[in-house]
């Protein structure tokens, strides 16, 4: 059996961990630069005037009517309670598949209590001692099936959060009560298709024939029919696949004309994305660099551009992938203009200990894997970004994200701890 264990309203709940006093009541998280809702938890969503991904500046005066409390994103906060919860689903499953940052799948083949009733509770009474993040959890013979079971687990304020398929009739029961929509890998064209087939609930698509599926929806819906009809196809998978390609793209809070400081910018993110690069123990062979002005502006001149570089070598070192960067940036940059945005992407990955160097390769010495270890360990002890490069500069107030309701990274930095102090 199969637990799919997905976090609820994961940013928002995140903020709520550390405000107990905001329970239950309405939370948004915003989106880079605080421009429009991203996150909403069920307070939030319960009040359907407030639309989802509208620019915060036109609906400002609506939540603040609504007494709703926004948080600028805290994505260092989301990734390391993300990283607390998992851990604590390994408690239960030697095999926890990371699905997502707010969900997994959990093995319970081997696990000791037939009553997967009181497991699917545990965990999820486990989940939010441990973390303070609510959860529902969703349990069946294949992923296809509990990761319905976890959707109706909180579609149903019945189930508690939990609903486990544990009887031919509880999965008719499901998939009866689902739409077709709902199931997880049928897109927006193939649910239309269904439906004008009279195919209207999970149900119905259950009890389609195969031959059909195949041959209108491919192998991959033919998977999908049979995971509906208890039959596993989806394999759990213990570790996710390396990134094809690592990447950033970040507005600046103010538009940039300055080239020194979109250069303290990109080299920024290059750091960001060698970081992640070295995490899955990756090299990049190719190195693309994007800058834009703001396409929306009515009054700005308009000038996009990217260059793509191949490196002579695969590296993962941020001082060589900085320095072919800036490079790349000085090539496509041009005055006069106000720019928006900077973008980073690292392609061509392969494994760092699989690379391949000619006969004429001389790595610089800032290059040294030794170097690199440091800072990397400097860095995780201290803090992010406190050794860099000088090209980074100190100037990051002058172009950084808005961030004006971040709420602090109480679980990674020290200066940011939660305090707990007597009234006076």
């Amino acid at each position: 059996m199969i637990a799919l264990v997905d976090c609820n309203s994961f940013y928002a709940s995140c903020e709520q961990v550390f405000r107990p006093d905001l329970q239950n009541k309405p939370v948004v998280v915003l989106s880079n630069n605080d421009g429009c809702i991203i996150a909403a938890n069920a307070a939030a969503k319960a009040l359907t005037e407030i639309p989802m991904f509208q620019p915060v500046f036109k609906i400002k005066k609506l939540l603040d009517t609504n007494n709703v409390t926004y948080f600028s994103s805290n994505y260092t906060l989301y990734s390391d309670m993300s990283r607390r919860v998992m851990d604590t689903l390994k408690i239960f499953s030697p095999l926890v598949e990371e699905y997502s940052i707010d969900e997994s799948f959990v093995d319970l083949s081997l696990h000791q209590n037939p009553d997967l009733d009181s497991v699917a509770h545990e965990i999820k009474n486990t989940v939010h001692k441990n973390t303070g993040i609510p959860v529902g959890v969703g349990i069946a013979k294949t992923k296809s099936l509990s990761k319905l079971a976890n959707k109706f687990a909180k579609k149903m304020p019945a189930n508690n959060g939990v609903y486990v398929i544990n009887s031919e009739e509880k999965r008719e029961y499901l998939l009866q009560n689902l739409k077709v929509k709902d199931i997880w890998g049928v897109g927006k064209k193939h649910a239309i298709r269904l439906e004008k087939k009279d195919v209207k609930t999970a149900l119905d698509f259950a009890n389609m024939p195969v031959a059909w599926v195949r041959k209108e929806m491919t192998v991959i819906g033919e998977r999908l029919w049979r995971e509906l009809n208890n039959m596993p196809c989806l394999e759990m998978v213990a570790l996710p696949n390396a990134k094809k390609g690592i990447g950033t793209a970040k507005s600046f809070g103010v538009r940039l004309t300055d080239y020194g400081l979109i250069e303290e910018a990109c080299s920024f993110y290059v750091a960001e994305v060698a970081d992640l690069l070295r995490q899955q123990h990756s090299a990049a062979s190719q190195i693309e660099i994007a800058l834009q002005t703001n396409r929306h502006s009515t009054t700005d001149q308009q000038y996009r551009n990217k260059i793509l570089i191949t490196l002579d070598t695969p590296t993962d070192s941020t001082s060589k992938l900085t320095k072919e960067a800036l490079k790349g940036l000085k090539q496509i940059f041009k005055s006069g203009y106000r720019y928006k945005k900077v973008g980073v992407n690292l392609s061509q990955l392969v494994s760092a200990n699989q690379i391949q160097t000619n006969l004429f390769y001389t790595p610089h010495k800032s290059e040294s894997v030794a170097i690199t270890n440091v800072m990397d360990a400097l860095n995780s002890k201290f803090g992010k970004n406190k050794v860099k490069l000088a090209t980074v500069g100190n100037r990051e107030k002058e172009w950084a994200l808005i961030r004006e309701h971040r709420s602090p990274r109480f679980t990674t930095q020290w200066d940011e701890l939660l305090t707990i102090g007597n009234k006076k």
